[in-house]
């Protein structure tokens, strides 16, 4: 990662604190919807840094077997730690082990269940991983070009079938999409459009970004994939650095970001534990204790636990040296 890219890992933190605070926190009244705009805001964010990771890889290397082998131990391992411990203390229906451990279910007619349900988004990753993948094995560096087609075209399916915010894969990638043309855009040799995006200011974007993912934001949500590629990719193209900058490339977030996919996997399990049952007052008054646990979890899970299977990706993946690399000459 260049030093540019250090802002993505701020937004990767603000976009794992907006879900924590969608699901945890009271934000005004229930009549405002604004838990679930903060939590739909923090998940276009992570989408958008997914898509643009991804693009960013693959665009360095089209080696298909490299690609999921590493995606699938920094994925996998925890996800399915996670839902054998959730399955074997809820005990739910037979029915939904398969879809849930093979991420399919977001599916109708869904799978998922109250202690799992956040996992909608852990399917789309991994859908999107295996289209991914078949699309850049069959058609190279050609299937980069239709990526913000098929963007546009996913947002339209949307718009036509009155999906403004669903969690079934076809009617969500858009916004993963969006975070690959951002990524197109990033590499690409002409610096127009990255000059022009460059220009606006993410902070007065925010108010939009916001609405877009607002239940009754209308037809402004069918923007929102866009509005996030624009706020993040404005903070990665300008040439001004601003205070905004500086606390993205901050030590508080960029730790955030590193423990940021296993706090989104044990949050919710946690949530249906007594650390976040109880009434009203009971519940509020332990979500410290909650919030402190849910990132001691996630700390140890980061740095140890998928510590283990990201080196045993890059071990299995691992690139012969060259047989015909110059050697020093004897003095």
């Amino acid at each position: 990662m260049t030093n540019r890219f250090q802002v993505l890992d701020g937004w990767r933190g603000i976009s794992i604190l907006f879900v924590l605070l969608g699901h945890w926190f009271p934000l005004g009244p229930k009549a405002w919807q604004m838990n679930s705009t903060i939590a739909a805001t923090g998940m276009v964010l992570f989408f958008i840094l997914s898509g643009f990771l991804i693009t960013n890889i693959l665009l360095k290397d089209q080696h298909i077997g490299r690609f999921l082998t590493k995606r699938f131990l920094r994925i996998i391992p925890l996800a399915w730690l996670v839902m054998l411990i959730t399955f074997f203390i809820t005990s739910p229906a037979s029915n939904v082990y398969l879809p849930n451990f093979l991420f399919y279910a977001n599916w109708p007619p869904m799978w998922l269940t109250d202690s799992t349900g956040h996992f909608w988004s852990l399917c789309v990753e991994m859908q999107f991983y295996i289209f991914i993948a078949i699309l850049v094995a069959t058609l190279k560096m050609r299937a980069f070009m239709l990526l913000p087609i098929l963007c546009v075209a996913i947002t339209a399916f949307r718009y036509f079938n009155g999906a403004p915010t669903n969690i079934n894969t076809y009617y969500r990638i858009d916004e993963i999409l969006a975070g690959c043309s951002l990524a197109l855009i990033y590499h690409h040799h002409n610096d127009v459009l990255k000059r022009y995006i460059g220009k606006l200011n993410p902070i007065y974007l925010f108010p939009l970004l916001l609405l877009t993912a607002h239940p009754d934001g209308g037809l402004a949500a069918y923007l929102r994939p866009y509005v996030a590629l624009l706020v993040v990719g404005a903070s990665l193209f300008s040439n001004q650095v601003t205070w905004y900058h500086s606390w993205l490339k901050g030590r508080t977030l960029f730790y955030i970001a590193s423990v940021s996919y296993a706090v989104y996997i044990i949050h919710v399990g946690l949530q249906h534990t007594w650390l976040g049952e109880g009434e009203t007052l009971e519940k509020y008054l332990k979500r410290p204790l909650l919030l402190a646990t849910t990132f001691a979890l996630a700390h140890l899970s980061t740095f140890y636990f998928e510590k283990y299977w990201i080196n045993l990706g890059k071990k299995l993946t691992k690139q012969p040296s060259k047989i015909n690399e110059a050697k020093p000459t004897s003095s």
